[in-house]
């Protein structure tokens, strides 16, 4: 069986494609954690906690309701919702991690298998850095599946980016993760691609030798994040990419996006 947490070493580039282009690309660690399994991935290092204070942790709170409820029964409300059961499957999150406290992920990745292992079920969580969150659920159908990986694709309702009109559609390229990871998110408009993010990692195991590596190859790498945002949207800016107001997303709307039934 494999451990209840283990690292994706690898890279996240961004490429904007018009008006201007734009280009950047940065060394990251991600988790994947198994949501049935905190317990036990919370004792494969003294360096990494499960809902408490680590060197680097994992909060069920960053997530979902961002309220400490399980994350485990989030997604299953979400599966639910679609008519998908995951009632003796695994629900495994992909996402950074918590270094000294802090993190920010622009996205987070739910893999969601039923009983027998095959995955059902794709939950894309995106936050944006005004505070909100928000997220995709998306059913497996046999077409989304080919040699070349997952294929999903869903119209954005969430403001994410200030530079970026909501007219949008997100078009996912998955690899699920095994020895590598990998995730494609090519974003158009009505006249075509705008911007292309990836990120490719390779599977470490968690262990407080390759946790005390990363601290050291990968210094204040969660902070790093943040301030990347930042100084990426500066650089848009100089270039003179327009700023896009952000709307007021009916809740409705994003009780629907979530897969959650309405309020």
């Amino acid at each position: 069986m494999d451990d209840a947490a283990t690292l994706y070493v690898g890279s996240v580039m961004h490429a904007r494609l018009k008006p201007v282009g734009h280009r950047f690309s940065y060394r990251v660690m991600s988790l994947l954690i198994d949501l049935d399994r905190l317990a036990e991935a919370d004792r494969q290092s003294a360096l990494f906690g499960v809902n408490r204070a680590a060197l680097y942790s994992f909060h069920e709170k960053d997530h979902g309701e961002r309220d400490g409820s399980s994350l485990r029964a989030y997604a299953a409300r979400c599966a639910a919702a679609h008519g998908v059961d995951l009632t003796g499957g695994r629900v495994r999150l992909l996402c950074y991690p918590r270094l000294l406290g802090y993190a920010f992920n622009p996205l987070s990745v739910y893999f969601c298998d039923r009983a027998d292992g095959t995955l059902a079920l794709i939950i894309y969580e995106v936050r944006n850095t005004f505070g909100a969150i928000h997220a995709y659920a998306l059913p497996l159908r046999p077409t989304d599946i080919s040699s070349a990986g997952i294929r999903q694709a869903q119209d954005k309702h969430f403001y994410v980016s200030p530079f970026i009109a909501m007219t949008m559609r997100y078009h996912f390229r998955i690899s699920p993760p095994q020895d590598t990871v990998k995730l494609r998110i090519l974003e158009t408009d009505r006249e075509g691609p705008l911007l292309a993010a990836t990120f490719s990692g390779r599977r470490r195991a968690l262990t407080s030798a390759g946790l005390l590596g990363a601290f050291f190859a990968l210094p204040l790498v969660t902070f790093k994040v943040m301030a990347a945002i930042h100084w990426e949207a500066l650089r848009l800016g100089v270039k003179g990419v327009r700023l896009v107001r952000r709307p007021q997303m009916p809740a409705a709307v994003a009780a629907k996006a979530a897969g959650l039934p309405d309020k």
